[in-house]
């Protein structure tokens, strides 16, 4: 499917009925990755609407010369949100740079967003970061990228890479990226507090963004559950998903409270 936001059309696909439940990928991929890794919790529950966008430059969704900046990003998602999920109130959900445009979702509209899940997510004030480290190495299998990406380095997480994101690669407009990298950080966003139920989960051996950092946001998000996750890195949805699916229960279940 496609929606027109502004001179953006974004390519999306959706599932369900009921709330809408924003999923948004990181960079490098396109929404394939999302579905893989989110589908199973989020469809577990009846009455959501889960709906998958394709970020500008990424997929199916083209970044014209006009978004030029993660705030040019940040625009076209709250067009999409707005077009496709309508007033009420939606639920988002980020992984890494998804996370980082959920954030800003959440900053700039806390009165749109139910709820807030954030894995493995991209911040401005990251620190600590370890180096990689595979707890399940296999130097012999698969692409230098998918060992770089994953912790757990198994032929069933090869077989997710090459399935939901090595697909993705050829398809991110560089050029595009590289403008919208030079102009990443979002404007007012650091300090704001969001009063909703939020779900915030780092994994232990994440080489990208590491996991130190995502404690800080407790201080943000006062309704906040933080997990860490031994045995994941910043493919933690991949390498532990029943434990993921375990929290998101949990999220989901405390948003429909909330919302009574």
């Amino acid at each position: 499917m496609e929606r027109a936001v502004g001179d953006v059309p974004v390519h999306y696909v959706e599932y369900g009925e009921g709330r809408p439940v924003l999923v948004l990928h990181g960079a490098g991929v396109d929404h394939r990755e999302a579905v893989a890794c989110f589908e199973p919790a989020l469809g577990a529950r009846d009455g959501y609407r889960r709906i998958y966008p394709d970020l500008p430059g990424m997929g199916r969704t083209p970044a014209p010369a006009s978004v030029r900046s993660a705030e040019d990003v940040l625009d076209v998602l709250f067009g999409f949100a707005d077009e496709v999920a309508g007033p009420d109130g939606l639920l988002v959900v980020g992984h890494s740079a998804g996370a980082y445009y959920a954030q800003g979702i959440a900053a700039r509209r806390p009165d749109r967003v139910a709820g807030l899940a954030l894995v493995c997510p991209l911040l401005t004030g990251v620190r600590d970061i370890p180096a990689h480290h595979a707890v399940v190495a296999a130097d012999d299998l698969g692409t230098e990228e998918f060992r770089r990406y994953f912790v757990v380095q198994s032929p069933a997480m090869l077989d997710r890479y090459e399935r939901f994101v090595a697909p993705a690669i050829p398809l991110v407009d560089e050029a595009a990226m590289e403008r919208i990298g030079g102009r990443w950080e979002l404007e007012a966003t650091e300090g704001r507090a969001y009063q909703g139920p939020a779900l915030v989960v780092a994994g232990r051996q994440d080489s990208v963004v590491g996991y130190v950092a995502a404690a800080d946001l407790l201080d943000r998000y006062p309704r906040a559950t933080l997990a860490v996750l031994d045995g994941a890195g910043h493919a933690l949805p991949h390498e532990q998903p029943r434990i993921l699916a375990g929290l998101m229960d949990n999220w989901l279940a405390r948003a429909a409270l909330a919302a009574v």
